[in-house]
């Protein structure tokens, strides 16, 4: 089973991968053919993993054998590693309707509680609220990412070798790039060819091989869509599957564990990933450090250097930051921006909001009013952190700890996933332990593992033994 690996993650996923019988790296980079021994053929993929756009984890997408693989070996890397199917998958063909028109592009419902993004420029013709539309899924959005994924009309299928296009016919003889009538493989009738970005680096049999894979797929969604209704006519929803597609976030003990893999081939500062994922600039500086001065800081987290990454790249005191609530299903919810009122090197941010009046304090119960303010503690790696809630006359209202996977101090967002179960203690000093029924549901839905749930429970008995 074929692999390509394109990202801030690639050298340890490759290395991996590479560990495995059932697994082979393909299309490598030149970066990642120059770290290992061997070489890395120009075939056809049958799954890619990509890094997300903001490098908080890993999208896996290819033939559900090869996709169930992937997503098992990743599920391993650490017990703070969380992963979803995604409902609107890379390629899937779905009959919507246009809800609302943007400046650039129009909101199409898909199905239930999934919505598509259709750039007016990937639109065949004019679009208008209350179009029905058959599109297909371009670029697919990780679930804790606020854009929705890309559609087009055009039906077709990409690929670093050999692309499709439906309704397209492929032109022969037109010239020295065309080199069709040299591959032993013809379009599918009704589809055109198009050569992809890594096909002058591939043999005419790697070719005709991607080739054909294009063809099987074509073949598929042509069964799917024949006899199928008109978009107008037919209810909504997907009418072809398309590429199985899985989301991958990745924790911060999970980054710790990829530097591991990573240090086995190249030397690797501690902290790699946990950096590079934080900001581009620190992930440029990453690099220009490890490049030239083969940095390598140590092998543990004791030896992430917090006090320098924050003093160069932020969160600083006086900065705003934004505090990132994942959820285990993996929706993002932003808890609103709060200013840095004060940073230790120990890796300790505090971060204070003043709240809007109007409703309660969850699960503390006392009623939000003006004047009241939110002072929380994060603590790099620390798997809770406590926010204090305070009135106009600076009296207590309650203090909340919620139980989380390990804190990431980002230079501009705390990011962590809330594991529901949560500790509370009131005004009058009692304590209370809530929400352990949401978990025991994520665990039951198959959003948080045995593993996790365990380590959250041991983490909120010891908090609510401590207040």
């Amino acid at each position: 089973m074929n692999v390509r690996v394109r990202g801030i993650y690639s050298t340890a996923l490759t290395a991996a991968i590479e560990d495995r019988a059932d697994l082979s790296t393909v299309q490598a980079s030149d970066a990642i053919a120059n770290r290992f021994e061997g070489s890395f053929p120009t075939i056809h993929a049958d799954a890619r993993v990509e890094t997300t756009r903001d490098r908080q984890g890993v999208g896996v997408a290819g033939t559900p054998e090869v996709v169930e693989t992937l997503a098992d070996m990743l599920a391993g890397v650490g017990r703070d590693t969380l992963c979803w199917l995604d409902p609107a998958p890379r390629d899937a063909v779905f009959d919507g309707r246009v809800t609302e028109t943007l400046g650039s592009g129009a909101v199409v419902r898909l199905d239930d509680g999934v919505e598509g993004f259709l750039p007016y420029d990937r639109a065949d013709g004019r679009v208008e609220t209350d179009d029905r539309v058959r599109v297909q899924v371009r670029e697919p959005a990780p679930p804790w990412d606020s854009n929705r994924p890309v559609l087009s009309t055009e039906l077709g299928f990409t690929g670093a070798l050999a692309e499709l296009v439906r309704g397209e016919s492929t032109t022969r003889g037109g010239g020295p790039a065309d080199i069709v009538d040299l591959v032993s493989a013809d379009p599918r009738d009704g589809w055109g060819v198009r050569w992809g970005p890594r096909s002058e680096d591939a043999e005419f049999d790697a070719l005709a091989d991607a080739l054909t894979a294009q063809n099987e797929r074509a073949a598929s969604l042509d069964d799917a869509l024949d006899g199928a209704p008109d978009p107008g006519e037919g209810s909504l929803g997907r009418r072809w599957d398309g590429t199985v597609t899985r989301w991958v976030w990745f924790g911060r003990e999970s980054r710790f564990a990829l530097d591991e893999r990573r240090r086995e081939v190249v030397p690797t500062m501690a902290g790699h990933h946990r950096i590079k994922a934080g900001d581009d600039r620190a992930s440029t500086a990453v690099d220009f450090a490890e490049a030239v001065c083969g940095l390598e800081t140590g092998d543990d987290e004791e030896a992430f250097p917090f006090g320098v990454v924050t003093r160069q790249f932020g969160p600083r005191e006086g900065d705003s930051v934004e505090i990132g609530h994942g959820k285990p299903d993996g929706r993002y919810i932003s808890l609103g921006r709060g200013d840095v009122a004060g940073h230790d090197p120990d890796g300790t941010v505090t971060v204070s909001r003043e709240l809007s009046p109007g409703g309660t304090l969850d699960a503390i119960g006392e009623p939000i009013e003006a004047g009241d303010v939110a002072v929380t503690k994060f603590k790099e790696g620390r798997w809770w952190y406590a926010t204090v809630y305070r009135d106009a006359e600076d009296r207590r209202k309650g203090t909340y700890v919620n139980v989380c996977t390990p804190v990431e101090v980002f230079p501009d967002t705390v990011r962590y996933v809330d594991l529901h179960v949560d500790v509370v203690k009131h005004g009058d000093g009692r304590v209370e332990r809530v929400d352990d029924d949401e978990l025991d549901a994520a665990v039951e839905d198959g959003d948080v593992s045995g593993r996790l749930a365990e380590r959250a429970r041991s983490v909120a008995s010891a908090v609510e033994n401590a207040l």
